[in-house]
């Protein structure tokens, strides 16, 4: 690519990626657009040669720039998003692309249709260790899959207008969905709300995929221990991946429970094996400079992303289901299933 790039918002996550475009991207970088005079002075004293302004029109009217990076708070991606497409202008946008699936859909159909490129920013699908763990089960070396199960927990960054799940959630739905390579066709979630009225702190969700595996999700910003866990329990082998242990974030377990033929009772027992431990050595590079040079790469050759509109769409449509099993005191909510470059949805129940 040779056109110039904008940031929109130099804030908490806004600034990661400043660090990765004055990096990746050096003088093609020259906008941030931020409603702040702190957070554009910040930007220009850290940044000298950036422009600052809080005129988004006049960025995006702007022959120069050719894709533009959005990292705002989440109730106002959506039409963010839609004013940069309608501009003709790639965009790369934070989790989640939306705050309901009918927007979600509509933005994957409408970079589609322009032939632009737009990439949701699930950055853990570029880590090293998750890009593992996917070939890992891919290939079938951990048997099929049986459940898997997650935690992301931590005290802090406690939000005000979005609940848990909203806020930290995407991140272990985009991985389940990556890991199986399909999104689920139920949730049951339930929630506790301790310190706002109106939005749960912690949040507990159930799902269902195709195959009858179950995965099992915790999340919580009001947690005495930060964790980030996510496990793959296999007929053959189990994964662990612990973003937090620095040697060794992905272990490998050749362990499993063996069928023996049944006893003269017709009762089946079971040989539990339980054998080496392989750590596989992995990439240190940071996580979000392997997404933001895939999106960089995209916008060059006109590449779909591997995290685009569409796989985007299917994380918003786990929450919005997940917001409706809440709602409904843990009922079993039906997971509309988003199909990529098509407008309308199927729904279905596994």
């Amino acid at each position: 690519m040779t056109g110039e790039l904008a940031l929109i918002g130099f804030g908490y996550w806004g600034t990661n990626l400043a660090r990765n475009l004055d990096r990746l991207a050096q003088s093609r970088w020259r906008h941030v657009v931020d409603a702040s005079p702190e957070r554009r002075r910040a930007a220009t004293e850290r940044y000298p040669g950036l422009r600052a302004t809080d005129d988004l029109a006049a960025v995006l009217s702007d022959d120069r720039v050719e894709a533009v990076l959005v990292a705002t708070p989440a109730p106002s991606h959506a039409s963010l998003v839609r004013r940069v497409l309608a501009a003709g202008r790639h965009v790369f946008v934070e989790k989640p692309l939306a705050m309901s699936v009918a927007d979600a859909v509509a933005l994957a159909g409408t970079a589609d249709r322009a032939g632009l490129v737009l990439m949701v920013g699930h950055t853990f699908e570029y880590v090293p260790a998750v890009v593992r763990m996917h070939e890992y089960v891919r290939s079938g070396e951990i048997g099929d899959v049986l459940h898997l199960h997650s935690q992301r927990l931590n005290l802090g960054r406690i939000q005000s207008d979005l609940h848990t799940f909203w806020s930290i959630g995407p991140h272990d739905v985009s991985i389940a969905n990556y890991l199986l390579g399909t999104g689920p066709r139920w949730v049951a979630a339930q929630g506790g709300r301790y310190l706002h009225d109106g939005v749960e702190d912690v949040v507990f969700v159930t799902m269902g995929y195709p195959g009858d595996v179950v995965a099992h999700m915790h999340v919580s910003w009001l947690d005495p221990a930060k964790t980030r866990r996510t496990t793959v329990v296999g007929t053959r082998r189990m994964l662990v991946y612990d973003d937090l242990n620095t040697e060794a974030r992905l272990t490998v377990f050749d362990k499993g429970a063996e069928p023996l033929e049944p006893d003269g009772h017709g009762i089946r027992r079971y040989r539990l094996r339980d054998d080496a431990v392989h750590v596989p050595a992995l990439s240190m590079v940071e996580p979000l400079e392997l997404e933001l040079r895939h999106f960089l790469d995209c916008v060059r050759t006109g590449a779909r992303p591997r995290t685009d509109g569409w796989n985007g769409a299917r994380v918003v449509a786990v929450l919005e289901a997940v917001d409706a099993s809440l709602r409904a005191g843990g009922a079993t909510v039906a997971v509309p299933q988003v199909t990529d470059r098509r407008t309308d949805l199927t729904t279905a129940l596994h």
